[in-house]
C-alpha cells in the first residue's frame, strides 16, 4: 500500500517472531488435501509420529495432520519426513547435499479467531522487508544479503510511496520503516497475510509467504537451490550461482550475494 493510501497506524503487542519453522510449513504442503480423502498424514518413521519443537504451533488447527499418539488410528498415511530425514537434503562432508528431485508444495496455515483479529488491525498492501537470517546457525553468513542493501531497497520503495514494514525480531534493524510486533510466528504469518509483497531471504517466512499466496522476492544466493525449496510463484534470486550447501561461511556464497544488486531486487518486485 502506498503511504498516501494508509489509514491510522495499528498498535502491536510486544514480542518477537521466531525463526526455524520452514520445515514444518513445508510439511503442511505435503499434507494438503488429506482430510478431503478421509486421511491424515503422519510425519515419522512409520512406527512413531515425530514432531519437532515448532510442529504443534505450525500444525495447529490443521485437519490433514495426525498428532503424536495417533499412530494406529484409522486413515493414517505415513510420510517419512522429520528432523534427520527431511527428504530435500542429506549430510555430506561439511555441507548439505541437495535432493534435486524434491519440490515443495505451498503449505497451509489455519488461523484462529485471535490471529485473524490481529491481522485485521493491519492495513493491507504493505511491503514486508526482512533482512534477518538465523544468526544462531553457522550457515547464516551464506544466507545474508546484507543490511545496507535491504535498507537501500526500503528507502527506494518508501520514496515511491510504498509503506515498508519489518518484524520486531532479529539483529538487523531497518531505519524509517513500520515495525510489526508479533508475539509468535503464527501472528507474524497473520500479519504477513496482509502484505502486498515480501522481500526476504530463503527460510521460514518465505515458506509462509507461499502458503499465504503473498508475492515475494526471495534472496537465495549460493547456499540452497530454489529448485529444491523455492516456489514458482516467487522471484528467486541466486546471483547465477550453483548451490554449495556449505555449513561454514564460504566465499562462493559471499560472491553470489554480492552479485545480487539492489536494482536486481527492485526490478524483481515489479513495483517501480
Amino acid at each position: 500500500m502506498k503511504r498516501n493510501q494508509r489509514h491510522s497506524r495499528p498498535r502491536y503487542g510486544r514480542g518477537e517472531a521466531k525463526t526455524g519453522y520452514g520445515d514444518d510449513v513445508m510439511a503442511t504442503g505435503m499434507a494438503a488435501g488429506a482430510a478431503a480423502r478421509g486421511k491424515r498424514i503422519a510425519f515419522g518413521d512409520r512406527h512413531k509420529i515425530i514432531w519437532g519443537p515448532w510442529s504443534a504451533e505450525i500444525f495447529r488447527g490443521n485437519p490433514n495432520i495426525a498428532k503424536p499418539g495417533m499412530e494406529y488410528a484409522e486413515g493414517i498415511e505415513w510420510v517419512n519426513y522429520y528432523k534427520g530425514n527431511r527428504l530435500y537434503n542429506r549430510a555430506g562432508h561439511g555441507k548439505w547435499v541437495w535432493n534435486m528431485e524434491f519440490r515443495p508444495s505451498p503449505g497451509e496455515i489455519y488461523f484462529d479467531d485471535r490471529e485473524r483479529q490481529f491481522a485485521g488491525t493491519i492495513d493491507e498492501g504493505f511491503v514486508l522487508i526482512e533482512p534477518n537470517v538465523p544468526w544462531n546457525k553457522s550457515v547464516a553468513p551464506n544466507k545474508d544479503w546484507g543490511l545496507a542493501k535491504y535498507q537501500a531497497v526500503a528507502d527506494e520503495l518508501s520514496a515511491w510511496g510504498y509503506e515498508v514494514a519489518q518484524f520486531s525480531h532479529g539483529r538487523d534493524r531497518l531505519k524509517d520503516v513500520k515495525v510489526i510486533d508479533a508475539v509468535s510466528f503464527r501472528l507474524a504469518l497473520a500479519a504477513l497475510s496482509r502484505a502486498g509483497m515480501a522481500i526476504l531471504p530463503e527460510g521460514g517466512l518465505h515458506h509462509g509467504a507461499a502458503a499465504l499466496k503473498v508475492p515475494a522476492v526471495v534472496i537465495f544466493g549460493g547456499f540452497i537451490p530454489p529448485q529444491v525449496t523455492g516456489y514458482p510463484m516467487h522471484k528467486n534470486l541466486t546471483g547465477g550461482a550453483d548451490a554449495c550447501g556449505s555449513w561454514q561461511p564460504c566465499q562462493h556464497c559471499r560472491h553470489a550475494m554480492d552479485t545480487i544488486t539492489v536494482d536486481h531486487v527492485l526490478e524483481a518486485t515489479g513495483l517501480l
